[in-house]
Order: structure tokens, then sequence, then C-alpha cells
């Protein structure tokens, strides 16, 4: 018999179809008791428009391996990081053209420095030019900017480093 927790492993991202919801790290608990199965999420970002999407594909796919009573509860603490990603998901991004992000910048204690202009680099997927630059600080997704390679040309998302 399957569990619940594998089920909600299947789940895709809708924004990112390419990754799970456990590839991405939003999928935080998935506890069985009584019948009923609680899936716990943390939104890539307070105000993540893929929210409800997740949260309606999850119970679809539970409630269809035959899990009754199904209850996805939203945490905001602790917050998600890009960083959560996994390697599988690292990889699976890069092999859909999309650079993973490197690792998410820790502000040090006290006031937080105000830096202007980009501050990311990305390799390009594609040839794997460390020589790129940045064309949007977004892309298609908030989480995303849009990315020029200046060795091949060709211009690709970066998946910010949250």
């Amino acid at each position: 018999m399957v569990t619940a927790r594998e089920v909600a492993e299947t789940v895709t991202d809708p924004e990112l179809p390419q990754l799970t919801l456990a590839d991405l790290g939003v999928l935080r608990d998935v506890a069985e008791r009584d019948g009923r199965v609680t899936v716990t999420i943390t939104p890539t970002y307070t105000g993540c428009p893929a929210l409800d999407t997740m949260r309606d594909d999850l119970v679809r796919r539970l409630t269809e391996a035959g899990f009754a009573g199904v209850d996805v509860r939203i945490a905001l603490s602790p917050a998600w990081s890009s960083d959560q990603i996994t390697a599988a998901g690292r990889r699976k991004l890069a092999a859909a053209g999309i650079a993973p992000p490197g690792r998410a910048p820790r502000p040090p204690a006290g006031p937080v420095p105000l830096t202007l202009g980009p501050t990311r680099t990305a390799a390009c997927p594609r040839c794997g030019s460390p020589d790129t630059e940045e064309l949007s600080e977004f892309g298609a997704t908030a989480c995303r900017a849009l990315r020029r390679c200046r060795s091949c040309r060709e211009p690709f998302d970066h998946f910010k480093e949250i």
C-alpha cells in the first residue's frame, strides 16, 4: 500500500512542472492519523500565486489515491529558502535550461546593508559559461530572473537565491 507521503511527493509544482513539491523543498510534513492526512507546505514566498493550486493538487492526488480526509496547512515559519531545493531538484532545473540557485545569502547581524544593482551570478545552463548578464530581475515568475549568456548568447532563467 502506498503511503500518503509517497503520494504527496509526486505532486509537481504548478510553475515549475519539472519539479515536485518535495524537490522544491516546500513539502514540509505529511502526517496520517485516524484515517486523515495532514500535509504541511511552505510557499516559496508569502503571497505565492501558486499556493492555491498546490493545495488543490495535493488534495486531489491524495483523494484519488484513497485517502478520504485531507487537510493542507500552510506554514510560514520557518521561511522557505532556495537552499531547500534538493540535489535532484537542482539537476532537474538545469536539465530544463534554468540555472539553479547558488547558496542563499546570509546577512550579517545588525543593520542590513543597501546594495544597488544586480549582485547575483549564474553559470549558463546550456554551455556552462560563467560569463552571463542579468537582463531583468524578474523572469517568468517572481522567484526567477532573466539572464543571457555572453558566450553562447542564449537567454535563460535563473532561479534566484532566496
